[in-house]
């Protein structure tokens, strides 16, 4: 099989969902406590799900002052029309962040209830072209949609994206190592930092959810088997995630770990300990 071949570092980035409020000090804390674990950056979300959160661009800023690392900014087209769009991405570079991910952003009929609208003034491509103008190093999503087939037709999305600008992209989170390795397969031709997304599992019950209720997401059945047949499910899930970084070292540039519920401590025993053991 072959693996990537790429002579830059791999990159571990860790998903940051702002607090819905305006206190981040005990995020802020939390953060802090885990810096200096083996990961190189914070990517923080922007209402995911399409709810109210505190400022991505205010979080991004406090958690690089707080922690010395860097952060990524996550932007999507939902959420600003083209003015705050531009005034968004030159206020990050003003703040000292260097690196956005572009996305679409999460259908805002997922949202409370209250009367929202979608904005899309300009599509993702667009966007894209604005950050790099910008003077962003710039990244996308790439949604393999395992639930309908539609990787190859995501690939194609995706070289259209680079096309505008894109300079690497991050997938939904994978969870085998057939789709990791069809990603790889679909991928390698692109020419670009490919990072894998990894999201741990906690009980049986959430590896379900995730099948059934979240877009993009496929847990297989022999991993939500293996997570019901678990003595100890939450153990399971990290010797899994652990796996699945393992293949993203071996045939991707980077992961990007999306702690579940905001559960930071997780990351001690899947990245180990700065020295590299567990």
């Amino acid at each position: 099989m072959p693996t990537r071949k790429n002579s830059t570092p791999f990159i571990i980035a860790v998903e940051v969902v702002p607090p819905a409020g305006p206190n981040a000090e005990p995020l802020l804390d939390l953060l802090h406590s885990i810096r200096t674990l083996p990961f190189d950056r914070f990517s923080v979300a922007t209402n995911p799900v399409a709810r109210p959160h505190m400022s991505a661009l205010a979080l991004a800023a406090l958690i690089q002052q707080r922690t010395g690392k860097a952060t990524t900014l996550h932007c999507t087209t939902r959420d600003h029309n083209r003015l705050s769009l531009q005034g968004l991405l030159w206020g990050a570079r003003a703040l000292g962040i260097e690196t956005v991910l572009v996305a679409t952003g999460d259908h805002v009929g997922l949202s409370t209830g209250k009367r929202t609208t979608s904005v899309h003034d300009v599509d993702v491509f667009t966007l894209v072209r604005m950050a790099r103008e910008a003077g962003l190093h710039t990244g996308v999503v790439l949604d393999p949609r395992p639930e309908s087939n539609r990787l190859h037709y995501e690939v194609r999305r995706l070289e259209q994206k680079i096309d505008a600008g894109a300079q690497y992209a991050v997938t939904q989170p994978v969870y085998d190592e057939v789709s990791a390795r069809a990603l790889f397969e679909a991928t390698r031709h692109l020419g670009i930092p490919i990072n894998l997304g990894i999201l741990p599992l906690r009980t049986a019950r959430h590896a379900q959810f995730l099948h059934e209720r979240v877009a993009g997401i496929t847990v297989p059945d022999h991993v939500q088997d293996r997570m019901k047949n678990a003595a100890d499910p939450l153990a399971e899930g990290l010797v899994h995630a652990r796996e699945m970084l393992s293949l993203a070292r071996q045939w991707f540039s980077g992961a990007c770990v999306m702690p579940p519920f905001q559960r930071y401590e997780m990351l001690t025993p899947l990245l180990g300990t700065p020295n590299g053991g567990f």
